[in-house]
């Protein structure tokens, strides 16, 4: 019995560690790098029954990356997305990213498209 109550709190230790990492400096830069994808996007950004420019999106997603940062809430760029910019955390309806005449479409999906070019650009660089 004792074995498995060890194996157990140490899962539980182990999970609780990952869960509340602080971001690398390769997840900082990452988010960095979609925040000001989303700035000089030109593309609309709605939330909460409303449309904003980019600009203005940008800040509040940096704002909720700040608050989610000191409270070890995020430590990857998928953190990111999923906990800052994908959803209303007051409302929890899901934000949306309209580019030009295009239909709008989910944020998560647009910058998770955004990250994986990204990462793919930084590779060829190596």
């Amino acid at each position: 019995m004792k074995p498995i109550l060890l194996a157990v709190s140490a899962a539980l230790l182990l999970s609780s560690t990952l869960a509340h990492a602080a971001p690398t400096p390769a997840a900082q830069a990452e988010i960095a790098h979609l925040v000001g994808y989303l700035k000089a996007s030109g593309c609309s950004f709605h939330r909460n029954g409303s449309w904003y420019e980019a600009g203005k999106a940008a800040q509040h997603l940096d704002r909720k990356y700040e608050y989610l940062v000191k409270r070890d809430l995020v430590a990857t760029s998928e953190d990111f997305i999923a906990r800052a910019a994908s959803e209303s955390s007051i409302s929890g309806k899901p934000y949306q990213v309209r580019c030009g005449n295009q239909a709008p479409v989910a944020s998560a999906a647009w910058l998770k498209t955004e990250l994986a070019k990204y990462r793919t650009a930084q590779r060829a660089s190596r």
